[in-house]
């Protein structure tokens, strides 16, 4: 198993209902392929560094899991195509 850190940010300019759903799908997904989630970061609403389709704002999450060396791919096929994503960036955690 190897440890894996997900940056999602989601459109700042969702209610609480839809980011809850969006934030909820993510991590349905990395569950779905064998992740075990040991750390969700929520940085809160922040300022973008450069506009996104005309979008200043997002919530920045960061999830932190287990799982085997195919979960990442996985992960990405499906939260490629999620339209309230703006960005996401899966990382390896070295020891």
């Amino acid at each position: 198993m190897n440890k894996y850190e997900l940056a999602i940010i989601i459109n700042g300019k969702l209610d609480d209902e839809s980011r809850d759903a969006a934030l909820e799908k993510v991590k349905g997904y990395v569950e779905r392929f064998g992740g075990t989630i040991s750390k969700i970061d929520d940085w809160g609403k922040r300022r973008l560094a450069y506009e996104i389709e005309k979008i200043k704002e997002g919530y920045y999450y960061f999830i932190y899991f287990e799982a085997d060396a195919e979960a990442p791919n996985e992960i990405e096929k499906r939260i490629r195509i999620m339209e309230t994503l703006l960005r996401y960036l899966c990382l390896n955690i070295e020891e």
